[in-house]
């Protein structure tokens, strides 16, 4: 028996369905971003690999697929560290920062950037997660005030709102949070990065589920007890507002719960709808964050569904010479299944007729349907006629017009509904 022919492990095949309806969230996605000044870029697939793996890209750089040097001889020994100078993205932000250095001459600041685009992380395939899929990006370069977080923040819940998606919950924290609260709790600056890796995993393992993962990573009992506390006093403190009552070690930076207050008071005014809370635990992987991060997600929580943070220093890497920046990523994957197609969007109708019509005369009426807005797709009638309409509805289509042969001319019936068995 043959084996099962199906795409490589962690892709997939779109079928023309659930393509119509990528292309409908995308295009709306588009039209929402542009409408706040957005312009769209492009970045090449393949970046140098010492750019990708700068240790900016946190877990993500462990997950890289690398590309082989061309012209390597067969015989030529190497060690697998120096065969590959090249990797597919594994995000948009790295690629974008790369961007703006080169073009830099040419870009007014700030630059408003909208990026789409496939992205390739070698990770486990699981429900929801494959090593190709979709990302959908906002930047904004060169503006160092709250408004850059705004804005990105107004833009991508006005998307989602389009497509349907509300009740959403954004959930605030600032890297300054983070390293002050370690810093408070006794952790040296060097094992930061080690820590908050696990606090990141509190929404899935809890608080007890952290400790003792800090424990069992040897950490000493003195700080990993102050972060108890800490963290059992800072979890149930949901309002940005009291941030400055005294809630948090005088380790953390004022300027860092005057930033996450000042995008909270502004996003209560462009969108008063968007439920904004702060979470101490919120880190996002990336090493590259500078500032305040940002999920969203929707009711009933579970996973994010768009996140984001500041990333001052993503472009100085590049030249030398730091740029102020802050970007959103609408996780596609993860909301294409709660999207629909509109119910006003344009028919679409099969044509159907038996095999040798006057292809003319089928053209002619196809393009008659046409003019009235439908998608219209030729279909040869089958000997089954049940079965043909069962996949057609399944593949989207609503309406049927039946071509006949009468008295040796083609004629054609109304447009009537088309509906499975």
């Amino acid at each position: 028996m043959a084996s099962k022919v199906v795409p490589a492990r962690g892709m997939r095949d779109v079928l023309p369905v659930e393509k119509a309806r990528r292309e409908h969230a995308l295009h709306v996605i588009r039209e929402v971003y542009r409408s706040f000044g957005f312009d769209e870029v492009e970045t090449p697939a393949l970046e140098e690999l010492s750019r990708l793996e700068s240790g900016q890209g946190g877990e993500n750089e462990k997950m890289l697929f690398k590309v082989m040097r061309r012209g390597l001889a067969a015989e030529e020994p190497l060690l697998p560290a120096d065969a590959a100078d090249l990797g597919l993205r594994f995000d948009l932000t790295v690629p974008l920062s790369r961007y703006v250095a080169s073009n830099a001459a040419t870009l007014r600041m700030p630059f408003k950037a909208l990026q789409i685009g496939p992205v390739w992380r070698a990770e486990r395939p699981q429900k929801g997660r494959y090593r190709q899929f979709v990302q959908c990006d906002i930047d904004v370069l060169g503006e160092a005030g709250s408004l850059a977080e705004v804005e990105l923040v107004t833009a991508t819940h006005t998307a989602l709102t389009r497509l349907g998606l509300t009740g959403t919950t954004l959930r605030l924290n600032d890297r300054g949070v983070l390293t002050g609260l370690l810093t408070g709790c006794g952790f040296a600056e060097a094992d930061h990065g080690s820590v908050l890796i696990t606090v990141d995993k509190n929404d899935k393992v809890g608080l007890d589920g952290v400790l003792a993962e800090l424990r069992s990573k040897g950490f000493a009992e003195e700080p990993v007890a102050a972060l108890e506390k800490a963290l059992t006093d800072l979890l149930p403190l949901r309002d940005v507002a009291r941030l400055g009552d005294g809630a948090l070690p005088d380790a953390v930076p004022a300027a860092s719960i005057t930033r996450l207050q000042e995008i909270a008071a502004a996003v209560a005014v462009a969108a008063p709808d968007l439920d904004v809370q702060f979470d101490v635990t919120l880190v996002r992987g990336m090493g590259y964050y500078t500032g305040p991060i940002f999920e969203m997600s929707l009711p009933g929580g579970g996973s994010s569904i768009a996140g984001g943070g500041r990333y001052d220093g993503m472009v100085g890497r590049f030249t030398g010479r730091d740029v102020p920046a802050a970007g959103f990523s609408i996780g596609f994957e993860r909301i294409i299944d709660e999207v629909s197609l509109p119910a006003d969007a344009a028919p679409a109708v099969a044509l159907v007729h038996p095999a040798g019509a006057d292809a003319g005369e089928l053209l002619r009426k196809q393009r008659e349907l046409q003019a009235g807005g439908a998608r219209v797709a030729l279909v040869r009638q089958a000997k089954r006629m049940q079965p043909l309409f069962d996949a057609l509805v399944a593949e989207g289509y609503s309406q049927v017009v039946r071509a006949r042969v009468e008295d040796g001319e083609l004629t054609f019936s109304e447009p009537t509904p088309l509906e499975a068995s």
